[in-house]
């Protein structure tokens, strides 16, 4: 499918608990970036509730890509390409996306992308947001890291939207052992902000917690370390523990940068890759971004993060993406489905 550089480009996102809509010009170019989150109303649960997610994507999503309409300027005139996050996800939250994005094609004649919401966090280091970041080159190949709530997977990126998956999460991903670790402190939802802002007052060194290691390729493991956090925490939890809840989650949080860190250095030089890319949620931790550039820099790699709006869930990414997979391969018809577990090609 032929895409010009000025191409016009609505994603629509809705594959965990953020109802987003953006415009992209040319794959790279962001006019607007609309996220309408669901955080406060699951807080209440102490995480995400998949059917109460659902249900408010479906009452946010007009609005919301309506909103994306608003402040970029643009009409559906003007659009060249719908693109939608088809997986992996909430099989609820993404229905309501799809279905949305089918609609939509139906009703302007637009062709239409199901995107993978991994490779949108990839595509997400490549855009273009404002004139203190530096993007990610176009220049390939690179290593992927993508953490998130749902994701710890390394990916060689050929090209935008040519990937192999290479590494992946045995159990929990960064993300999730983040929350689970925050509840476990009594830090609330979500558990990655909790833990770092609880973390900038404590000694990362302070409790000895495992660094798992699975010594099978490039594989991440985080179980363990919850479990180990668990057992210093018995037998009266965090009231009765010898430690301060900031040296917990302190020592927690090194812990997984650690492991993050080790297996993507690891990865980046066993496949001789020149450029790091990191992205998902995870990916806003600083202490996680600066060790990782360090430990880059030091082996003559550059890392490259996108800015930290960009790195939740969003629908800028889900455009980006979409502009490279069909120029690629082209739309996709109406009879696609979702896949909560869609994976990257390995």
């Amino acid at each position: 499918m032929q895409l010009s550089e000025t191409a016009l480009t609505l994603g629509i996102e809705t594959s965990c608990d953020e109802t987003a809509a953006a415009v992209v010009r040319g794959g790279q170019e962001i006019l607007s970036n609309i996220v309408a989150s669901q955080e406060e109303m699951h807080a209440n649960f102490g995480g995400i509730v998949p059917e109460v997610a659902s249900r408010r994507h479906a009452e946010l999503i007009t609005a919301v890509v309506q909103r994306a309409f608003d402040e970029s300027g643009v009409d559906w005139p003007d659009l060249h390409l719908l693109a939608v996050t088809r997986g992996p996800g909430l099989v609820g939250s993404l229905l309501v996306g799809v279905s949305a994005a089918k609609g939509y094609a139906l009703a302007t004649g637009l062709p239409l992308v199901g995107i993978n919401h991994i490779a949108g966090h990839i595509t997400s280091s490549f855009l273009l947001a404002g004139d203190d970041h530096q993007p990610a080159p176009l220049e390939f190949p690179a290593l992927a890291l993508i953490a998130s709530g749902g994701h710890s997977d390394l990916a060689i990126v050929d090209g935008l939207g040519e990937y192999q998956l290479v590494g992946f999460t045995r159990d929990d991903a960064a993300g999730e052992a983040l929350d689970k670790a925050a509840r476990l402190i009594g830090l609330g939802y979500p558990g990655g902000p909790a833990i770092e802002r609880a973390a900038k007052k404590g000694d990362p060194a302070a409790v000895d917690l495992p660094r798992p290691d699975t010594k099978e390729g490039f594989e991440f493991s985080f179980a363990g370390l919850k479990t180990a956090l668990v057992r210093v925490l018995e037998p009266g939890g965090v009231e009765e523990s010898e430690y301060l809840v900031a040296d917990l989650a302190a020592s927690f949080q090194q812990a997984v940068v650690d492991c993050l860190v080790r297996e993507t250095i690891a990865a980046a030089t066993h496949y001789r890759a020149r450029r790091i890319i990191v992205a998902g949620g995870v990916a806003a931790n600083r202490t996680l971004r600066q060790e990782m550039c360090d430990a880059a820099r030091e082996r003559g790699i550059d890392a490259y993060f996108p800015p930290i709006w960009l790195c939740t869930d969003n629908a800028s990414m889900v455009a980006a993406a979409g502009h490279y997979q069909a120029a690629l391969n082209g739309p996709d018809d109406l009879t696609m489905e979702v896949d909560s577990a869609l994976q990257l090609p390995s």
